[in-house]
């Protein structure tokens, strides 16, 4: 009995492992579903709308009756984010994605998609939502890692060497498929780097709109239903072909199907989860094993061939992806820790202002009063934004 009760203790601690090695694997499904859904011929843009699509279905029951009673007012900034969240992360980014992963193999595109939070560091940096940082540890840290990020996409992209040769299984299931598709790497890469660029505007301002509408399965279902919209007129402007848009019993159904329930529907569901537990770096920190787990499935599976040049510069990525990490959770710390240090002096303060005041002297302890009150909102409104940057490399997950 005893024995029984440790082992679901053990399984009880190693639930968010678990979760997150779970949500690794239906990400890896997503980019295998993606190279056989266009390899059958499926254009890109109406795959990606039928995900939007079945995502929203899926999305907007679950947070109707998650968040019923708890919603937010529904304001017209918070619809203008929820539409430039679609625009970006759907109707651009996921075209990008998908089209760069037609062009490339499924291990290529998930290398290089680890440079999201890299490029979200660079545009947070170009639009002065965060600082360099470069006197502080922490920040040499992300600066370090994005350079060495950028490196590695383009030993990635410029790199091919030999072939690494590891046994075969004779499997191959885009045999079966009617299109091959043709291999243009360059390409490729410059469409997954925009696609990248999008993302990272994406969770900045999903960051904004976390403020304003803190009801993250509403705004998530709304950010779907955004997207669906969008991506059906890209869709019908650059498809005409009706044919195209049919749905059977075959890979583009269980594509969409897949893609739309699974990686935007439950995968947030889990990250949420996962999140709440035990943060959201923790959460970014399982990003490689994607792409081991894509790695293996590609060249196993798919016939994918695996050269010394994607090894190299996946594992260099991957390197600069944790450095990057590795700074954001240190400043993540000493944040949290110093604005607890700064609200025990305000009620040391504050008890001091009470005594002054009795000795008539409150009118200098009140200017000195407001300044405080100034200085710690500038410290909450600190506080705020290296959470929010802490759960934007989170939420990388949350419309991958």
């Amino acid at each position: 009995m005893a024995s029984m009760e440790n082992c679901y203790n053990v399984l009880h601690g190693m639930r968010p492992l678990l979760l997150m090695v779970m949500g690794q694997m239906i990400l890896c499904g997503m980019n295998i579903m993606f190279k056989l859904a266009t390899s059958d011929g499926m254009t890109s843009s109406i795959l990606i709308f039928y995900r939007s699509l079945f995502a929203s279905v899926f999305m907007v029951p679950l947070a109707f009756f998650i968040e019923r009673g708890k919603r937010a007012k529904l304001t017209k900034m918070v619809l203008f984010q929820a539409f430039m969240c679609g625009l970006l992360g759907g109707s651009i980014g996921q075209n990008m994605y998908v089209q760069s992963l037609i062009y490339t193999s499924p291990t290529f595109v998930s290398a290089m998609f680890n440079l999201i939070p890299a490029m979200t560091f660079i545009v947070a940096i170009i639009l002065r939502l965060e600082k360099l940082g470069w006197n502080s540890s922490a920040g040499k840290a992300k600066v370090f890692g994005t350079v060495v990020c950028i490196s590695g996409a383009m030993l990635l992209s410029f790199y091919k060497g030999p072939e690494i040769n590891m046994g075969r299984t004779n499997i191959n299931l885009l045999h079966y498929m009617k299109h091959k598709g043709e291999s243009k790497p360059l390409l490729g890469a410059c469409l997954a780097v925009v696609g990248c660029t999008c993302y990272a505007l994406l969770l900045i301002v999903q960051a904004k709109a976390a403020k304003r509408y803190p009801c993250p399965y509403s705004f998530t279902a709304l950010l779907n239903v955004m997207a669906a919209v969008q991506c059906f007129v890209v869709a019908v402007a650059l498809e005409r072909d009706w044919n195209q848009w049919k749905l059977g019993w075959n890979v583009r159904l269980l594509a969409s199907a897949y893609t739309g329930i699974f990686v935007s529907g439950v995968m947030f569901t889990i990250i949420a989860w996962v999140v709440r537990m035990k943060g959201p770096v923790y959460v970014s920190i399982f990003n490689p094993l994607m792409l081991v787990m894509v790695a293996i499935t590609a060249y196993l599976f798919l016939g994918e061939k695996m050269f010394l040049g994607t090894i190299v510069g996946s594992v260099v990525i991957v390197c600069g992806l944790y450095c990057v990490l590795w700074g954001k959770d240190k400043e993540i710390k000493k944040v949290s820790q110093l604005v607890p240090d700064i609200e025990a002096i305000d009620i040391t303060s504050s008890s001091s202002f009470k005594g002054s005041r009795q000795g008539g002297k409150g009118s200098s302890h009140g200017g000195n009063s407001k300044l405080r009150e100034e200085n710690d909102e500038q410290q909450e409104e600190e506080k705020r934004d290296s959470q929010v940057g802490s759960e934007i490399l989170g939420g990388v997950y949350i419309y991958h």
